[in-house]
């Protein structure tokens, strides 16, 4: 829902003048000023900061916010941007590749912002939190949460839903590579216990004990006191961006509010123990010292292995559509198949079956989908989430068919494998 930051009583005079903005400019008069849109999947804690600051500065300037996930602010983008949004501000950095692509930021006319329009304003980094007060094993690393400890016990956000999960997936996929990645996410599903609509369902999830371990970015669990948070190692470092919107109403006070978040003011904002997030800026974060989270400071240190944005990019679409299609729509069934499989390795007669068992971990392992189909600009001409209502290139429709299939024909192999072997005598 659309947040129109500003006071009870000069939301009811911006209702009562929306027709006096029409009957100004058709008789000459003066017309108010248009409000700055900005639309973003930053949490309101953020957002919130650094939009009452921006009005100390500008006490007259009217900021909507619309809250969407960083898949469905692409897809409104990439669609035109009909609502008119003067601002995209999201973590996910292979979006704004993307939105680039689509010509969809304002090259040119705001000074704060290089040509291709948008910048980095904060780093993060990914990994996963628990309660403090569990007793349950903090994962050490990635492997650990494949243990047999954690199963049923770790919420994960929808890839197609949230740009942090989004990066989780492609950051396994770039460091492993193509197939030993996807081959740990559906290794993963045996521990998986749900997969949420929203980043901000991971948190509440584990808060709430729903489940123990949640898959998330730095920032969101910093800022809870009663949660722990561990980073997935070698650290890669994503970069949040902000830009300006080609198509927006108040692209002047749009670069006003960006200059203002690039400004050491807007940076010194990020440190603020609500915000909780890492500078852009090299020269504040060491200026800062300790008001910079030790955590936070450790994983820049060890940042090894860079994030390539544009090999992302290139397979948005995709992803997203393979974890879907793979995963998210059998997660009930590969979860029961796994299950399945642990218990014929506990009996006696395991040994026996060790061969054919290890040809149903491969079925369940598998994905038949190589690196190169997935990857093409034309993939990307409609980049949002797959649903009933989704309008589909002929080609994504082509690949979305065939990957179905193929999913099906896996796990419909994997339930007659494990059929046979629960029959034997």
């Amino acid at each position: 829902m659309i947040r129109k930051i500003m006071a009870h009583a000069r939301q009811t005079l911006a209702a009562a003048c929306i027709g006096m903005i029409t009957a100004a400019t058709l008789t000459g008069g003066p017309a108010l000023a248009e409000p700055l849109r900005i639309l973003t999947s930053m949490p309101p804690p953020l957002t919130d900061a650094f939009i009452a600051s921006f009005r100390q500065r500008y006490p007259t300037a009217e900021v909507l916010v619309l809250n969407k996930n960083t898949n469905s602010g692409v897809d409104e983008i990439v669609r035109g941007n009909p609502r008119g949004f003067d601002i995209f501000w999201a973590s996910s950095p292979e979006a704004f590749v993307l939105v680039g692509e689509h010509q969809g930021f304002a090259a040119t006319g705001c000074p704060a912002l290089p040509p291709e329009g948008h910048a980095t304003f904060a780093l993060s980094s990914i990994g996963w939190t628990r309660r403090k007060d569990s007793t349950l094993f903090m994962p050490g690393d990635w492997d650990d949460l494949l243990m047999p400890a954690y199963r049923g016990r770790i919420g994960m956000a929808l890839p197609s839903r949230s740009g942090t999960s989004h990066m989780t997936v492609e950051r396994l996929l770039q460091v492993r590579g193509w197939q030993r990645g996807w081959a740990y996410f559906m290794s993963l599903s045996e521990n998986l216990s749900t997969l949420t609509s929203r980043s901000f369902g991971v948190l509440d999830g584990v808060k709430s004990d729903r489940f123990d371990i949640g898959l998330t970015i730095d920032f969101l669990a910093v800022t809870e006191p009663d949660l722990a948070f561990r980073y997935g190692r070698p650290v890669m470092i994503f970069p949040a961006q902000i830009g300006l919107l080609a198509a927006g109403g108040a692209p002047d006070l749009a670069c006003d509010f960006i200059r203002f978040v690039l400004s050491d003011d807007g940076q010194r904002l990020l440190l603020t123990p609500s915000v909780g997030r890492i500078p852009v800026s090299a020269a504040l974060r060491a200026q800062a010292g300790d008001a910079v989270p030790e955590l936070m400071r450790h994983a820049i240190k060890l940042s090894w292995q860079p994030y390539n944005a544009d090999l992302a990019k290139q397979r948005y679409w995709s992803v997203n559509a393979i974890f879907d299609l793979f995963i998210s729509d059998h997660l009930p069934r590969r979860r029961e198949l796994w299950a399945r499989l642990r218990a014929l390795e506990a009996t006696p007669e395991a040994p026996d079956m060790a061969a054919e068992t290890a040809r149903i971990e491969r079925l369940l392992t598998t994905l038949p989908v190589s690196e190169a189909e997935a990857i093409g600009h034309d993939l990307n001409e409609l980049p949002g989430r797959i649903t009933d209502f989704t309008v589909l290139t002929d080609q994504q429709k082509a690949l979305h068919d065939r990957w179905t299939k193929a999913s099906h024909d896996l796990l419909d192999q994997a339930d007659a494998a494990l059929s046979r072997l629960e029959a034997t005598p």
